[in-house]
């Protein structure tokens, strides 16, 4: 779907989960872009009365900036479906599986995509069940993003306090073997791969202090890893979105590179951020894509999910 330069373009952002913070900086840089490019825009600030808001504000297509739930949970597109209004990224049954850190397992395994062990322990089990291969751990919520709520756990000790931090976020929660190694991350664009990051956190636990604190991370734009690994992450990347149904705009999939070279799928982001620190404007800038143009190219690719997978 192509829309003129004087269409009228709303940018939800902010919204009610806990990456609100995040939300309202990403959705501001993606307003004063399409600003930029000409279009007419209207920031909304999602809360309760957002559908009463989108009938009001009259816009044409929506440019989705929420981050975490009622964002990238298939919640806000179900709304615009029933509104009849495009917008950006995956439908809605991509983004619910996607954000569900379950459910989006199972698919990745049923397609024979390498992804860590894991269990996901019930709140009144009397002994909690780890991974095979034991310690160390990650434990984080099923339905949030940008880590919060994770825990890296050296010995059971530690097990309990975790399990609790990672509950304020999510009553379920997910009990990850934890693979040593390189933090990489590959965005899809339109379908095709951009430059693959190598992230390297202070401390080497990227969280959510690690994300959004300028100077806090070292991110390398293109990863220094061999060409054979490069392919193979990009390509499943590219696997990964295509099973979950996350095809459509601006994706970024999360990578373990285990000591032998083995790339784990860990999760995949269907709302990317577009903060100063953000991976996917840097992975485009790689590819030779400027900011303005990345955030035209997502809202070119905006529809209604009319072929769900």
């Amino acid at each position: 779907m192509k829309f003129a330069r004087n269409t009228r373009i709303g940018v939800l952002y902010g919204g009610l989960s806990a990456e609100r913070e995040v939300s309202l900086k990403s959705g501001k840089a993606v307003g004063l872009a399409l600003q930029e490019l000409g279009y007419l825009v209207t920031l909304i600030d999602v809360d309760r009365q957002v559908v009463e808001r989108l009938k009001e504000s009259r816009v044409e297509a929506v440019f989705i900036a929420l981050h975490g739930a009622y964002g990238e949970d298939g919640s806000i597109q179900g709304v615009l479906e029933y509104l009849k209004i495009p917008y950006t990224g995956p439908g809605v049954m991509g983004s619910s599986i996607a954000m569900n850190k379950v459910m989006s397992k199972r698919v990745l395994l049923s397609h024979n995509i390498p992804t860590p062990d894991y269990t996901v322990p019930d709140v009144d089990e009397a002994e909690i069940a780890v991974p095979p291969g034991g310690y160390p751990l990650v434990v984080k919520p099923v339905g949030e993003g940008s880590s919060l709520g994770l825990s890296i756990v050296a010995d059971a000790e530690q097990l309990p306090e975790a399990l609790v931090k990672a509950r304020e976020y999510s009553r379920q929660v997910m009990i990850e073997s934890y693979i040593p190694g390189l933090e990489l991350t590959a965005a899809i664009l339109g379908g095709e791969a951009l430059p693959l990051i190598e992230i390297r956190a202070r401390g080497g636990v990227y969280d959510y202090q690690a994300k959004y604190t300028k100077g806090y991370t070292e991110y390398l734009v293109p990863a220094p890893v061999a060409p054979d690994i490069t392919r193979r992450v990009k390509d499943l990347a590219k696997s990964s979105a295509r099973a979950l149904g996350c095809t459509r705009g601006a994706v970024r999939v999360d990578f373990r590179l285990d000591m032998k070279n083995r790339p784990y799928v860990i999760e995949v982001n269907t709302v990317p951020g577009m903060t100063e620190t953000s991976l996917l404007p840097q992975a485009a800038e790689a590819a030779g894509i400027d900011f303005i143009t990345l955030i035209d190219r997502i809202l070119q690719g905006a529809g209604l999910d009319l072929a769900p997978f």
